[in-house]
């Protein structure tokens, strides 16, 4: 490989002009397909195989009218201090409201709040339920904008109207994280290089790659259903890594100039030797995004898949367009007026950098620093014990929205559990007697001790199959809600017993239970073919059998305090303040397997990029400790830029008024900052210190049985200091030397 790659960067650098063309031609050409073609996403959350998914199934089928395939909405009014909405101006305006709702586009129903008993004993609160004739992601401006119409109408009345439910569309702007990630990364990547030109390449690259990426993404959902947050994690990831890729390249690339090479030369040794680290590391990326497809849920599957297809978009962008660049910038790269003379000379290995420093002192106090940094990490990881899930809804929606005010709203009329209303279905398909089962349903559900109400069973138009609703006395989030669910739920087996019918819970609530119990059974095989497979790739790389194994614990070390940080922070309330959360809730269910996908391949980014140099030096005659040290001085800057870059693109989100958002981009930033900075340059150089020259060891039989993938480059610098030696020898006989493969420097 580091031979085919050396070949592909002279050639991308020799042809820099031919390759660049076409890469723009791909991008306009993409770019036109996503304009032409491109279709709609959706945020549709199934669960084959489950309970919940089943009655919601069978309520598709049954109740036509009441299909969850269409999308809702709550108009919720409050009448003004004093008032009550009871009172004739009230119910006037009300209707005139409810009146309008239903003549405006894509409404399919819109129930009465006063003859449907949708208003609060009090007399303070009401609410509509809009039904549309279509799925969110088909809600047009218009019928948006005639819902929010309905609610200023309302304000103008004296009224407090808000709006709930999943067809409401936000009117916020877009987030600013991205612009807030590239202005860190500049800044980033010019301390690190001293250079404008050095320091805009990888900026530009990623920036070409990402748009190529999100344009085919964009063509995609034209012939595939694709979720909503599949392009935002796209984007997020494809930029983060593309950048992390085109550094550490255009590091490697400087590296070889310094050594004396032509630029030609410099760039296809940093694609033979830097080039082949990006290759498994993209690949270590893609295997652990596009294994979220074997948790078996669609959302995940397309956000996956998605993500993995940017990697991979990001990883061929570093390997062709990127040396063709570095052939227009030539040695232009090496200048800048913000090379210190300081810095070139650590750059040439005259002077300690602090990564160097750094790794002396962990090596020098190996068990210390294990102690402390496995101390705080598992400290870091006991809340994590405590780790419970939830879906999102409105009560995660930003302090102030519509959304929100229409949770709390409906919560403080209609009480907590209002809005985790349970839907029972009785399938008594098989029952001699539906009515009599539906009845038996309805009378042991009201005797439950944290039901708050019972709606009467409806039938469906052949009767044999009943609608029951359950509104819980607590919110939905509450533990008291899931065991609620789990006591319906074991009341089935008796009541198939004396009437042939079957029970079932589906909602939010029991969907949500279904989403922990499935993501709990996916977790161990989605852990050993993710991990396995990375690991596999770790063997090759490195050829060793301990490297790898600590690679993977150190990982699992990472994401286990990430996940006790986010439940300090967001389910126990600590620095909640700082963060401006202003309630505690679960953690959204999706979050720790997204955040195991993403937070595994990053953390093999960083190992590949750092241990890599380690075994390179080692090959070449270095001691373990002296490989270590050499490690760290030629990449302890490029991690160091790479996750610092990570983490402000991630902590961007944090900016976020949304709790959802605000969870990830706090678990992707805290992620990367244990494992870039604790696990990778503090206990990895500290375990490697202790085993000493084991670290490398592998048994004779599996080391013949390997293909040697020579990562490093090894192969490579023998053929070329071969063919170096052999021109030398011919010089010096005064024999015909055959001209060198190398142009002429570039200015």
């Amino acid at each position: 490989m580091a031979t085919l790659l050396y070949r592909l960067g002279r050639l991308a650098f020799r042809r820099r002009r031919l390759f660049l063309i076409a890469w723009i031609v791909v991008l306009a050409a993409v770019g036109i397909g996503a304009a032409s073609v491109s279709g709609k996403t959706t945020d549709d959350f199934t669960l084959p195989g489950t309970q919940s998914q089943t009655a919601i199934d069978l309520l598709e089928k049954e109740f036509p009218q009441a299909s969850a395939a269409g999308a809702t909405a709550r108009v919720v009014f409050e009448a003004p201090a004093g008032q009550k909405l009871t009172s004739a101006a009230s119910k006037s305006e009300i209707g005139a409201l409810v009146a309008e709702l239903k003549q405006a586009p894509q409404v399919a129903s819109v129930s009465e709040p006063f003859t449907n008993g949708l208003v609060s004993e009090d007399g303070t609160i009401a609410y509509t339920q809009v039904t549309y004739e279509v799925p969110k992601a088909d809600i047009t401006t218009a019928a948006s904008d005639a819902l929010h119409t309905v609610a200023d109408q309302g304000e103008k009345a004296g009224l407090t109207v808000s709006l709930g439910g999943n067809a409401v569309q936000d009117k916020a702007g877009g987030s600013a994280a991205e612009l807030i990630g590239l202005v860190v990364a500049a800044l980033v990547l010019v301390i690190t290089f001293g250079s404008m030109i050095a320091a805009g390449l990888p900026l530009l690259t990623a920036i070409f790659g990402v748009g190529v990426a999100i344009t085919c993404i964009t063509i995609a959902t034209s012939f595939v259903d694709m979720s909503s947050s599949s392009s935002t994690l796209a984007l997020m990831l494809g930029l983060a890594v593309a950048i992390d890729y085109a550094l550490f390249i255009v590091s490697r690339y400087r590296g070889e100039i310094r050594d004396g090479h032509e630029p030609e030369e410099a760039a296809g040794r940093a694609l033979g030797t830097a080039g082949s680290a990006v290759v498994f590391a993209g690949l270590t990326v893609i295997i652990a995004l596009a294994g979220l497809s074997v948790i078996g849920i669609k959302m995940l599957t397309s956000m996956g898949l998605a993500a993995a297809f940017a990697v991979a978009v990001a990883v061929v962008v570093a390997l062709t367009p990127l040396p063709a660049v570095l052939g227009f910038a030539g040695m232009r790269i090496m200048k800048g007026r913000l090379t210190t003379k300081r810095l070139r000379a650590q750059e040439r290995g005259e002077g300690e950098t602090m990564g160097v420093r750094w790794g002396r002192f962990v090596t020098r106090n190996p068990v210390k620093m294990l102690f402390v940094s496995l101390i705080g990490l598992g400290v870091l990881a006991v809340p994590a014990l405590s780790l419970r899930l939830t879906l999102p809804d409105d009560s995660m929606a930003a302090p102030g929205s519509t959304q929100r005010v229409a949770y709390d709203t409906l919560s403080t009329g209609f009480g907590p559990g209002f809005n985790g209303t349970l839907t029972v279905v009785v399938d008594a398909r098989d029952s001699d007697d539906p009515k009599a089962a539906a009845q038996d349903a309805y009378t042991v559900i009201g005797k439950l001790d944290d039901v708050a109400a019972v709606r009467p069973a409806a039938f469906n138009a052949a009767g044999d199959v009943a609608l029951i609703g359950a509104i819980p006395k607590s919110s939905p989030n509450s533990q008291a809600t899931k065991d609620l669910v789990s006591a319906i739920r074991d009341h089935s087996a008796a009541l198939h017993k004396d009437t042939g019918a079957d029970l079932m819970v589906t909602g939010t609530t029991a969907v949500n239970i279904d989403v922990s119990s499935k993501l709990g059974q996916a977790m161990v095989p989605y852990l050993a073919i993710v991990v396995g497979l990375a690991l596999v790739l770790l063997l090759l790389v490195f050829r060793s059998i301990l490297v790898p194994l600590k690679a993977a614990l150190g990982f699992l070390l990472s994401v286990v305090s990430t996940l006790g940080v986010l439940v300090a922070v967001f389910q126990w309330g600590w620095l909640k303040d700082l963060f401006g959360i202003d309630q505690t809730a679960p953690i959204v269910s999706v979050l720790p397997i997204l955040l195991i996908g993403v937070v595994f391949g990053l953390a093999m980014d960083y190992e590949v990029f750092l241990v890599t140099r380690m075994r390179e030096e080692y090959v070449h005659g270095a001691g373990p400790t002296e490989a270590i040290v050499a490690g760290f001085r030629h990449g302890a800057r490029v991690v160091t830029a790479a996750a610092v870059i990570m983490i402000s693109v991630f902590a961007g989100f944090l900016l976020d008024d949304v709790a959802l958002v605000k969870s990830i981009g706090l678990g992707l930033a805290s992620a990367v900052l244990f494992d870039a900075f604790v696990v990778r340059m503090t206990i990895v150089p500290a375990v490697m210190t202790l085993i000493g020259r084991s670290a490398w060891a592998l048994p004779k039989w599996l080391d013949r049985i390997l293909p040697d993938v020579d990562v490093e480059g090894e192969k490579l610098r023998q053929v070329l200091t071969a063919r170096q030696q052999a021109n030398t020898s011919a010089a010096s006989d005064g024999s015909e030397v055959p001209a060198p493969a190398t142009p002429t420097r570039q200015g």
